[in-house]
Order: structure tokens, then C-alpha cells, then sequence
């Protein structure tokens, strides 16, 4: 078996576990590739390549012991920068933890670490994970594998371009303006945001938080299935969780049931709520007929999520206020003004304001449900452009309408987040220019099964597309 970076996650570990390939090469394989394509993509930062040659010299040894091994072992990892990993420093691109070195592992970190993945680094994210392109003052900007003088995306940017570069075989991220599926969409990558409560977090100041989610990224849906049945499962840490344990995705998918069948709603642009480029219309309607050559009934249908940009907005303003209000005001020249500005959006909420938004998200959440009494999912845009030039902060205007901040050109991806349901950005295409351009499927609240059971049958139709790798 011959064993390369872009080899699948599932092929890399069964071959580490019957040792046609040892944890010390497979990790040999991954900095190689590292030391050759990081320099050009700045994707890897806090990269230890001392202690992530010890950890696959203990991997190989604990199976030389014949111990019990977990569903990762031996794997390469490295994780979004704002996940905390125990003695791993862990910045979140903010100069206010540059030098930060957490003491333990948060919650969805001990699950990967506890089963046997590797560590070797963390991923690039733009400071605080606030945004859609990823650059901070720390590392710099993480740009595209497909084109290096486009955006990777964010805020998982760094762990899209990681992944599509071949640098990871896996990756975490995590979602609230869609920083799974942004950054996914533009490096032809997979990237779910799940269900609220999926994958637990912990710790976290709010228990409560319905925006933001935790979850996984690879190259493709049956590897993304397989590090989500690590990261998911019950845990009494927090309320959110959800009581499916997380082998509910450990069994390979099986697209082999395809589409027929499948109520398919199909909006562009949830009937005129968003801007959207030429050329990633383009792409979306190029793929109704993949859903109608394999047997979907697919219909022109939108929810109407109204609400959705007052509800997000609010909701993150307040989240960000609560946060990092006090430290702004203590040090204000150590944060980006476009994130200066959303913390002092919040200063003004009022308690009514906040109840607004919680009841906005009621009434989406309860519109999605009959919604998806008609239909089993919807299908959209991820992002409403193309990868964007890497030195602009947000795309300035689409199709000449002007963006006035680097939150609108996200509402393809955060409307989505308001009403609670899973999604996921696959492969679908690419512009003229090469660059890459994914599609949204949309399901019911903690159908997470169902939608990658579709996203994979989708992928097996279109696999070309997300095979294509860049030249580098």
C-alpha cells in the first residue's frame, strides 16, 4: 500500500495500525510536506517537530505493547489556534496571548488527543477567530493553496489551506459566522458546522451560546464523519450536549444509496436576501443536475429567515461585548478595528434587544421545522464570493454592490447559523480563474447523519471536483 498526503485519514490509520507504514513515517511524511509548503502558505503555526516526533515514536511503542489504541492513533494533527491545547501555546491570534501556554486541553481537544492523534502544531486564525479571512499580527496571513494571492478563508483558515495543501490529514475548526464552511468553500475542502450540542465545549463563559459550534474538517465526507464520531458524544460538562454518542459517525458512510428519492429545496440566494457573484451562481447551478440526474426532486424553494440578520448580529455583538469588553477598554491598540467596532456594538444592547434576538431565533428554528416537512434539505451558496484577494480584510463589493463591513458578505453562511440547523460546505466546482467554489446542503436540526449520508452520495457524483489538488 503505497501511503502519500493525500491518502484518505481512514487509509492512513489502518495502515499505521497493521504497520505497513509506522506513526514515526507517517509523521515524517507530514513535515516534509510542511517544511515544503508552509513557507508559501503560512497554514502551520507553533509547529514543534521535536515533541511531534516523540508523540509518533509513543504511538508506534503503545502498539508494539499491544495496547488498546483509539480511532486516531498515530494520526498528524494540529489544531485551530483558538482551541486550547495543554502546553502547546495556543495565541488565538490576539498580541493579548502571544505568549499564552494553557495548562490543559479543552474539552474537544482531550477527545482528539485521547484518540491518538499527534500533535505537531496549531492552525493560523485571524485574531479571535473574528472574520472570514485569516490574518493576525502574531503570523501573518494564511493564504490560498489554489492561487497564494487569494484568502484561505476563516476563521479555520489556516486548517482549510492545511488540509488542501496536504500538510494535515485531518483538521478541527470551529463555526459561528461560518468559519467551518467559509474557509472550506474556498480551499475545496470539506467543513461541517453541526447541530448545536454536537460537539460539546468546554470550557466556555456562556454554557449557553447558540452561535458559535466546534467541529471537524477533512478532504473528504467519510473522513470528516470519522473525526466528528471523536469530537461528539455526550458530556455532562455542558448543557448543550446531546445524548448520541459519537459512533453514530464512526461506520463509513454509504452514498451507495444516493439521491433518489431525495426533496431537494434549491435557492440561490433565499429569494433576493443576499448578493451573490456571478461566478458562484455559476458553479451552484451547475450542480442542480447532479441532484436531478441521480433521481432528487429538486424544486426553486427558500425559507424565509427574515430574522436571521438582526438575530446573528445582536446575538454576536453581545457575545463579543461580554467577552472582550473589558479588555478592550483596558487595551484598545491591541485589537483590530473592525473587531474593536463589533465589541462596542454590543455596549449599547439593552436587555430587550437581547430577548428580541432569542425570540427571532425561536421563530426561525420553528419555521425551519416546517420548512423541512416539505423537504429533506436545502441547497445553497457557502460563500457569496470566490476567494478574495488575500490583502483586502473583506470584499469591498459584489456584482458592484458595495459591502460596507466584513460581516455581509458572510450572510450566505450566518443566516444558516441562526436557525440552529446542521450544514455543510462541499466541493463543487471552480471559477474560470481556478478557484475553488463549494455548495451548502442544509438539513433538519440533529439530522447530522442524514446530511452527510447526502453530502457523500453527492461527493461520490461529483469526486472529481474535490480530488483536484492544488499545484504547489
Amino acid at each position: 500500500m503505497s501511503i502519500d498526503c493525500f491518502t484518505s485519514a481512514r487509509t492512513m490509520l489502518a495502515a499505521v495500525r497493521d504497520k505497513t507504514i509506522s506513526a514515526r513515517e507517517l509523521m515524517d511524511l507530514h513535515l516534509a510536506r510542511i517544511a515544503q509548503t508552509n513557507p508559501a502558505i503560512n497554514a502551520i503555526v507553533s509547529l514543534d517537530e521535536d515533541r511531534a516526533r516523540a508523540g509518533a515514536l509513543a504511538a508506534d511503542e503503545a502498539l508494539v505493547r499491544g495496547d488498546d489504541v483509539g480511532a486516531l492513533h498515530g494520526l498528524p494533527f494540529a489544531f485551530k489556534d483558538t482551541h486550547q491545547v495543554g502546553g502547546w501555546r495556543s495565541t488565538s491570534g490576539s498580541p493579548l496571548r502571544e505568549n499564552h501556554v494553557p495548562e490543559a486541553d479543552e474539552l474537544s481537544v482531550s477527545r482528539i488527543r485521547g484518540a491518538g492523534a499527534v500533535t505537531i502544531g496549531k492552525t493560523n486564525v485571524p485574531e479571535w477567530a473574528a472574520g472570514s479571512h485569516t490574518f493576525n499580527p502574531i503570523f501573518g496571513t494564511t493564504v490560498n493553496p489554489y492561487d497564494q494571492t487569494r484568502s484561505a478563508g476563516g476563521s479555520s483558515g489556516g486548517a482549510a489551506a492545511a488540509l488542501a495543501s496536504g500538510m494535515v490529514p485531518l483538521a478541527d475548526g470551529s463555526d459561528m459566522g461560518g468559519s467551518l464552511r467559509n474557509p472550506a468553500s474556498f480551499c475545496n475542502v470539506v467543513g461541517l458546522r453541526p447541530s448545536l450540542g454536537r460537539v460539546p465545549q468546554w470550557p466556555i463563559p456562556n454554557a449557553w451560546e447558540c452561535n458559535s459550534v466546534q467541529g471537524p474538517m477533512a478532504r473528504t465526507v467519510d473522513d470528516l464523519a470519522l473525526l466528528l464520531s471523536v469530537m461528539a458524544g455526550p458530556s455532562p460538562a455542558t448543557p448543550w450536549a446531546r445524548d448520541t454518542p459519537g459512533s453514530t459517525f464512526a461506520e463509513p458512510l454509504s452514498p451507495e444509496g444516493g439521491l433518489r428519492g431525495l426533496r431537494v429545496a434549491f435557492s440561490h440566494d433565499l429569494d433576493g436576501a443576499f448578493e451573490v457573484e456571478h461566478s458562484v451562481t455559476a458553479v451552484l447551478e451547475s450542480q442542480r443536475e447532479v441532484f436531478v440526474g441521480a433521481g432528487a426532486t429538486v424544486t426553486d424553494s427558500s425559507p424565509d429567515l427574515t430574522e436571521a440578520e438582526s438575530a446573528f448580529r445582536t446575538l454576536r455583538a453581545w457575545g463579543f461585548q461580554s467577552t472582550f469588553g473589558q479588555l478592550l477598554a483596558d487595551q484598545p491598540e491591541k485589537f483590530k478595528d473592525s473587531l474593536a467596532d463589533n465589541i462596542r456594538a454590543g455596549e449599547s444592547l439593552s436587555g430587550a434587544d437581547v430577548a428580541r434576538a432569542y425570540a427571532q431565533r425561536t421563530a426561525l428554528g420553528e419555521r425551519m421545522r416546517v420548512f423541512f416537512l416539505d423537504h429533506d434539505v436545502l441547497v445553497m451558496p457557502v460563500s457569496q464570493v470566490p476567494p478574495f484577494s488575500a490583502d483586502q480584510e473583506y470584499p469591498l463589493a459584489i456584482n458592484g454592490r458595495v459591502q460596507d463591513t466584513y460581516l455581509d458578505w458572510m450572510r450566505s453562511a450566518y443566516f444558516i447559523t441562526s436557525t440552529g440547523c446542521p450544514s455543510i460546505s462541499i466541493p463543487a466546482g471552480f471559477t474560470p480563474e481556478g478557484w475553488p467554489v463549494g455548495i451548502q446542503i442544509v438539513a433538519a436540526p440533529n439530522h447530522d447523519r442524514q446530511l452527510l449520508e447526502v453530502a457523500a452520495a453527492f461527493e461520490q457524483l461529483t469526486g472529481q471536483v474535490g480530488a483536484r489538488r492544488p499545484s504547489l
